[in-house]
C-alpha cells in the first residue's frame, strides 16, 4: 500500500503547476552573469568564447557593449559578431559613448552580450546604471549575458572594504544576482592572475604596478575568491531548493553541509546556540535555529526567554524561525526537508523516564522519521539556575473564583437534568449528563476546573443517585467512573488549549498578512513621497501602537524631519546623532538593539533597491515590543516596503526632470538650427554689402566712418562664424 505521508499535497501540486506554467508563459529575457573575484581573470574572455559556440549553433546573439581594455586576445573574439554602434553622448562638451539601449530594443536579438553589469552610466542616459538597462531589456524578453566582480555586489561592499581598504562605489542590488537565470563562476589561481597583471594583460604598466601593490595583494584576491565562491554557491543552492519544491521532491540531498538548532524555552537554548556558532566556524556551513511553537500552552516568562534566545541568535550570525505545529518532530522533519537541511541539533532531554514513556519523546521521533537528516544531541550545563518552568506552570490555567462558581453551576444544572429523567434511564445514562458538563467546563474554563467539577459530579451522582441517598466510594465501578470523567476533563482541557493556541496563531499571522496587504494597497495608491510615508506612519501607529518619526536628507546631505505623527516625540540632539548615525552606516540602531541601545527610540533606514531614501524612528512604549524578533521582523517588512515605494516615487520624478530637461534641449537644438540655417544668408548679404562700402571711393580710409564701418564688418564676420559652429555644437 502506497504511504499516504510521501504523497504530495494536492493544492501544493496545484501551486506549482500555476508557477510553472507562469515560468513558461512568461515573456521576460533569461539573465546569465560570467561572475569573478576581480578583474583580469577572464570573464569577458569566457563570455565571447561561449557566444561563439551559440552563434555557430545558429543563435541570434548580438553584441551590444564590450569593455576589451585593449587586449588583443578579447579584441580578436568579436571577429564574426553583429557589433551595435555605441550612443554618443555630449558631456561637459566631451563626446562619450555609450551603451545604446534603444538600439538594443528596437533590434531585440535573443541573446545580447552587454559587459560590466555594475557600470555606472554617463549623466544624461535613461538610466543611471547599468544594471537598469539590463533589466528593461530583460522585461523586453531580450535575454542577457553580462560579467560582475564580487566586489560590485551591494552586500560585500563592507567586506570588501574591510579586506582591501578599497570602498567600491559602483554596485548592484544582490536581488539582480539571486535572481539570475545563470551564474558561470569564471575563476583562475592568484598566481596566475598577478603573472597576467605584471605581464601588462589587465591594465597598463603603470596602473597595473600601483594595483599589484594596493588592491591585487595574493590575501586580498585570495579571500575575494572565498567570496565569490560562496556567492555562487548561495545562487547554486537557492536554484536546488526551487527545483525541489516545484518537483516535490521531500528527500533532502547532502549536497552541502546545513544545519539547524532546535531550542526550547529553557536556558539551555543559549549555550546550544553557542555550540552551533562554533561548529558553523569550524566548517563554514550556513545554519538556522529554529523553535517550534506547539498548541501546548506557554507562559509569558518563557515567551520571553525563547525572544532573547532568537536575537541572541541572530547576533551570531544564524537564521531565525518561529515554526508553529501539532507535533515536534514532524514539523522539523518537514521545514529541514524545504530547505535542504543535512543536520539537525537538540540538546539531551531533560524530562524524566516515566514522561517519556507516557507522552512520547521528540528525540525518539526525530530520529525513526529523520531519514537522510543526521540527528545530533549536545549537552549543556544551565547557566541560568534562577527560571526552571515546572509541569504545572506549563500545563495549568490561571485559576478563578468566578470561573470555578459557573462551573459549580453546571454541575448542579446537570444534577437537576438527571433528576428529571431519574426513573427513565438507567445510571450509565445519567453519568453522561455529567462528561457532557465535564466536557464543557473543560472546554470553556481549563483543566483546574475541569478536574475539581470531575470530583464533583463523582461526590453529587454517588449523593443524589445511589442506595441510601449517602455516598458510596466502596464500589470500583465508580472509581472508574471517576477516572473516566477526570480523564475526559483534562483531554477536553488539552485539546481545546491547542485550539485556542492555533487560534491565536493563525489570527497572529491572518492579523500580519492583512496589515502587509493594506500597507501595499495604500502605498500603490500615493503617487508623492509625503503621502507615502504618512502612510507608512498610520500602519505602524495602527498595527504597533507606537509613535514614530521620519527624516530624510536634504539638499546638503543633512538630516531633517520629513514627517512626524505626533508633537508629543521631543527629540534631543543625542536622538539626532542616531539618526544620523543609522543614514550614514545603513545600519539599525538605538533601543532594542545593541548600538546606542540608551537611546528612547528605534531608528531603522529606509534603505531602497539601490540607495536609502530616509530614515525612520519607533517609539514603544513597551519596553519588550521589539525584542521579539517576529516583531522586529514584520516591522523590518513595513519599512522595506515603503522604502522601495518611495525610491520608485524618486525615480519617476527624477526620469521626469531628465525627460523635461531632454526635451527642452532638442527644442532649443531645434531653434538653434532653425536660426543658424534661416539667419546664414542675411549675414552673408550684410557682410557683402559692408565690403563693398569700403572698397568703394564714397568713403575715405582713415574717416571715422570708415573706421564704424570696419567695426561692423568685423561683429559681422564673428557672428557668421558662430552660426558656422552652431551645428557642430549642436551634434
Amino acid at each position: 500500500m502506497e504511504n499516504n505521508e510521501n504523497r504530495p499535497n494536492p493544492d501544493e501540486i496545484l501551486n506549482r503547476i500555476k508557477i510553472e506554467e507562469k515560468s513558461i508563459k512568461s515573456l521576460r529575457g533569461k539573465l546569465k552573469i560570467f561572475f569573478g573575484a576581480a578583474a583580469g581573470v577572464g570573464k569577458t574572455y569566457t563570455m565571447l568564447e561561449s557566444a561563439k559556440l551559440l552563434k555557430k549553433e545558429g543563435k541570434d546573439v548580438v553584441i551590444g557593449w564590450i569593455e576589451t581594455h585593449k587586449r588583443t586576445e578579447t579584441e580578436m573574439l568579436l571577429e564574426g559578431f553583429e557589433i551595435l554602434p555605441p550612443k554618443s553622448i555630449l558631456y561637459k562638451n566631451i563626446k562619450l559613448n555609450e551603451f545604446d539601449i534603444d538600439a538594443a530594443l528596437k533590434r531585440k536579438p535573443e541573446i545580447i552580450l552587454v559587459d560590466e553589469l555594475a557600470h555606472t552610466n554617463i549623466s544624461g542616459s535613461r538610466h543611471s546604471k547599468r544594471w537598469q538597462d539590463i533589466d528593461e531589456l530583460l522585461d523586453n524578453g531580450i535575454s542577457v549575458w553580462t560579467t560582475l566582480n564580487v566586489q560590485h555586489c551591494e552586500s560585500a561592499t563592507d567586506i570588501v572594504v574591510q579586506i582591501t581598504g578599497v570602498k567600491v562605489y559602483e554596485t548592484v542590488p544582490d536581488t539582480i544576482i539571486e535572481n539570475a537565470d545563470e551564474i558561470e563562476l569564471v575563476d583562475i589561481p592568484t598566481e596566475e592572475l598577478l603573472k597576467r597583471l605584471k605581464d601588462g594583460k589587465v591594465y597598463i604598466k603603470e596602473m597595473a604596478d600601483r594595483a599589484i601593490h594596493h588592491f591585487f595583494q595574493p590575501g586580498n584576491l585570495i579571500a575575494l575568491r572565498q567570496l565569490a565562491l560562496r556567492y555562487t554557491q548561495h545562487n547554486v543552492e537557492a536554484k536546488l531548493i526551487s527545483y525541489k519544491q516545484v518537483h516535490s521532491i521531500s528527500k533532502v540531498w547532502s549536497t552541502a553541509d546545513k544545519f539547524m538548532i532546535c531550542i526550547g524555552p529553557n536556558p539551555n537554548a543559549f549555550n546550544l546556540i553557542r555550540a552551533g556558532k562554533r561548529i558553523a566556524s569550524g566548517i563554514g556551513a550556513e545554519w538556522a535555529v529554529v523553535f517550534v511553537e506547539t498548541v501546548g500552552q506557554v507562559n509569558q516568562k518563557e515567551r520571553e526567554l525563547i525572544a532573547e534566545a532568537m536575537r541572541f541568535a541572530e547576533k551570531l550570525g544564524a537564521r531565525t524561525t518561529t515554526l508553529a505545529g501539532i507535533d515536534i518532530a514532524d514539523t522539523l522533519i518537514s521545514y529541514a526537508s524545504s530547505k535542504n537541511i543535512t543536520k539537525i541539533i537538540l540538546g539531551k532531554p531533560e524530562k524524566p523516564k516515566w514522561q517519556e514513556y507516557i507522552f512520547g519523546s521528540v528525540v525518539d521521533r526525530l530520529a525513526h522519521k529523520a531519514k537522510e537528516i543526521d540527528i545530533y544531541l549536545l549537552s549543556s550545563e544551565i547557566q541560568q539556575k534562577e527560571f526552571k518552568p515546572s509541569i504545572l506552570q506549563i500545563t495549568m490555567s490561571p485559576f478563578s473564583g468566578k470561573n470555578l462558581l459557573r462551573a459549580i453551576g453546571i454541575i448542579i444544572l446537570c444534577t437537576i437534568i438527571d433528576k428529571t429523567i431519574f426513573l427513565q434511564f438507567a445510571h450509565v445514562n445519567l453519568i453522561m449528563i455529567y462528561l457532557l458538563g465535564i466536557t464543557w467546563i473543560a472546554f470553556r474554563y481549563g483543566k483546574r476546573i475541569s478536574i475539581i467539577a470531575s470530583f464533583l459530579s463523582v461526590i453529587f451522582f454517588n449523593f443524589f443517585f445511589l442506595p441510601l441517598n449517602s455516598i458510596n466510594v466502596n464500589n470500583i465501578e465508580y472509581f472508574i467512573t471517576f477516572a473516566v470523567m477526570l480523564v475526559v476533563g483534562l483531554t477536553i482541557s488539552y485539546l481545546t488549549g491547542q485550539l485556542r493556541r492555533q487560534n491565536t496563531t493563525m489570527q497572529f499571522r491572518e492579523d500580519r498578512t492583512q496589515a502587509l496587504y493594506e500597507l501595499s494597497r495604500d502605498l500603490s495608491k500615493n503617487p508623492y513621497l509625503n503621502e507615502i510615508f504618512k502612510v507608512l506612519i498610520k500602519h505602524i501607529e495602527s498595527f504597533f501602537k507606537c509613535r514614530s518619526i521620519i527624516f530624510i536628507p536634504d539638499k546638503n546631505k543633512n538630516l531633517v524631519i520629513a514627517l512626524e505623527k505626533s508633537n508629543e516625540i521631543n527629540l534631543s540632539q543625542n536622538e539626532i546623532a542616531v539618526a544620523k548615525w543609522v543614514y550614514e552606516n545603513k545600519k539599525s540602531a538605538g533601543k532594542f538593539t545593541e548600538t546606542l541601545s540608551g537611546s528612547k527610540g528605534l531608528y531603522l533606514p529606509l534603505t531602497g533597491a539601490e540607495k536609502i531614501v530616509g530614515v525612520i524612528g519607533v517609539f514603544s512604549d513597551n519596553e519588550t515590543q521589539f525584542v521579539n524578533p517576529e516583531q522586529f521582523h514584520l516591522l523590518e517588512m513595513f519599512i522595506n516596503q515603503t522604502a522601495m515605494a518611495a525610491e520608485a516615487v524618486q525615480l519617476a520624478s527624477t526620469a521626469v526632470e531628465v525627460e523635461t530637461k531632454i526635451e527642452n534641449e532638442r527644442l532649443r537644438n531645434l531653434l538653434l538650427t532653425t536660426f543658424s540655417s534661416e539667419i546664414k544668408e542675411p549675414l552673408d548679404s550684410i557682410f557683402q554689402s559692408i565690403s563693398n562700402i569700403l572698397k568703394s571711393d564714397a568713403i575715405n580710409e582713415g574717416s571715422s566712418c570708415y573706421i564704424l564701418i570696419g567695426k561692423v564688418k568685423d561683429e559681422v564676420e564673428h557672428l557668421k562664424s558662430l552660426i558656422e559652429e552652431l551645428p557642430k555644437i549642436i551634434a
